[in-house]
């Protein structure tokens, strides 16, 4: 389309879905020649995830299941926005300055998520041009996005019979697996249920068809939002509880009983319930985080691998990553209480995951909820070949923790943040700690906070550093936000350009939700005034 710009970012290209689909004409193009160059499978990924029903997006999956890689999101860019009688030369300048051999097989697994307006329009499109580029083809059907991430890897790591039963029936096994460890199947029985709003998307058949892998009688799932009568993402989902802070419409909630929400594609989770007064509790990416990196760090101690290594030398190291939206006390409690490293990144998965990579086990959640845990090679074959951990020499406690510790990280999709696996990974620990969602909440106290969305005429003009805590450009903005910061106890604030929607993103957090609510205002004016 004329004067019509589009921009490959984390979650790949958004938009409506009635203006999308010369864009996944040339992407399907563009994975058959990463995938020529990479001599492995591709993954394209249909889908908008957390944007309304009438958007449509796509993203390109590199062959481990990471994310496309950061240096060829510009040549998506490029490829998505030249006029049709320049794209056969662009096309010819990826293959050269990539040096893509054509004469190479190429390979493209391709999904699609549940719902949009002309998804068939665009997944034939997607799946058609890969096809005249060269690409044999293997067409997924409706998968969550981790399941492609997931399928992916596997392929590529040499089963080429990997295909949705074998992922259920992996993360199935490993979870019961976990819980006959601790004995919490006969011990403590599961006897309250989990209910998790699946954004009518397509994560609710998924998640139906893993805990019959599971079985009722060891976690009890009950699937709300399935998309049987709803629209996608509406007034619902992992997004819409996160920033409203409230429960999906038309969900009746009950005192400390557990509630989960997934987003449209199933790559985001969140937990929440309500207190004995009936107030809304969020126990959001960064509760998550907490929970899953104390869990290692308790166990890692019993372990002691440090102490009994045969490399003794070797310091493991334990980190959380975490963006600007996660909580000041979040930060505080982990550094100050529980001793565990910190790092900050940009917003954006494909930042926190390779920052995670730096640690041996690194664990990452952005606060809406998507994330997981990456942990080293070496580190999981220590685990898996009992260098150490299983030490016939070591206490039964030491060798009862290094085996739960292996199947916990046996839980987790670490290829991406998954809905489906982190939930498992949750319900796990609660039932390892023998908590209710009560005692995970009270782990510590969240500052209040508000986010809030600001139309400008321009998003690109706000520009950010310190990993978009700070405003850079324009330069009156910062000192603005500043100067409202300094007018509320525990206040601070951000403000940052979405990379999926047209929109400035403000967070603001201070000591009482009215304060955060009015901090959040105001920062939004700054930001409407001062961003034109």
């Amino acid at each position: 389309p004329d004067n019509v710009r589009v921009s490959y970012g984390t979650a790949g290209f958004r938009g409506n879905a009635s203006g999308m689909e010369y864009v996944f004409f040339r992407m399907g193009m563009l994975a058959a020649l990463r995938s020529k160059l990479k001599e492995a499978a591709i993954g394209v990924m249909v889908t908008a995830s957390h944007n309304p029903e009438h958007d449509n997006g796509v993203k390109l999956i590199d062959p481990q299941g990471e994310m496309l890689a950061q240096s060829w999101e510009s040549l998506a860019t490029a490829l998505a926005n030249v006029t049709n009688d320049q794209l056969i030369e662009q096309l010819k300048q990826i293959i050269d300055s990539q040096k893509i051999p054509l004469s190479n097989t190429s390979f493209s697994f391709y999904c699609k998520r549940l719902q949009v307006s002309n998804e068939v329009v665009c997944n034939k499109t997607t799946f058609a041009n890969a096809s005249a580029f060269g690409a044999t083809c293997h067409d997924h059907g409706l998968l969550t996005t981790p399941q492609l991430h997931y399928i992916l890897a596997c392929y590529n790591g040499g089963d080429i019979k990997v295909d949705e039963e074998h992922y259920y029936q992996n993360y199935a096994s490993a979870f019961k697996a976990l819980l006959n460890v601790v004995s919490l199947c006969k011990l403590n029985p599961v006897t309250s249920p989990v209910t998790v709003d699946c954004a009518n998307g397509v994560g609710a058949a998924k998640l139906t068809k893993l805990a019959e892998r599971i079985g009722a009688n060891i976690i009890d799932i009950v699937v709300y939002n399935d998309g049987q009568s709803g629209k996608l993402n509406e007034n619902c989902g992992a997004d819409y509880v996160k920033v409203q802070q409230r429960a999906p419409a038309g969900l009746n909630m009950e005192p400390f009983h557990r509630y989960a929400s997934f987003d449209g594609d199933a790559d985001r989770l969140i937990y929440y319930t309500l207190d004995s007064d009936c107030n809304f509790i969020l126990l959001d990416g960064d509760k998550i985080a907490a929970l899953f990196a104390t869990y290692i760090r308790d166990n890692l101690k019993k372990v002691n691998i440090e102490k009994n290594s045969v490399s003794a030398s070797i310091n493991l190291r334990l980190g959380i990553i975490q963006t600007a939206y996660a909580n000041g006390n979040s930060t505080n409690f982990l550094i100050n209480q529980q001793n565990i490293e910190i790092a900050c990144t940009p917003t954006g998965v494909k930042y926190l995951h390779e920052k995670a990579l730096t640690f041996d086990i690194g664990v990452y959640f952005e606060a809406n909820g998507h994330g997981t845990v990456s942990f080293s090679l070496f580190y999981l074959k220590r685990l898996q070949k009992g260098e150490s951990a299983f030490d016939p020499n070591k206490s039964a406690e030491e060798r009862f923790a290094a085996k739960k510790l292996k199947l916990f990280l046996d839980i987790i999709n670490q290829t991406v943040g998954d809905a489906m696996c982190d939930l498992l990974a949750v319900e796990a620990i609660l039932q390892d700690k023998n908590w209710s969602v009560k005692e995970w909440y009270r782990i510590y106290t969240e500052l209040p906070n508000r986010q809030a969305k600001v139309q400008v005429a321009d998003r690109r003009i706000i520009e950010t550093g310190d990993a978009e805590r700070k405003v850079i450009l324009p330069s009156m903005l910062q000192p603005a936000i500043d100067e409202l910061v300094r007018k509320y106890p525990s206040g601070r604030s951000f403000v940052r350009p979405s990379g999926t929607e047209d929109v400035v993103r403000v967070y603001a957090e201070a000591n009482t939700q009215e304060n955060a609510d009015d901090l959040a205002q105001q920062v939004s004016l700054a930001v409407y005034n001062i961003g034109g």
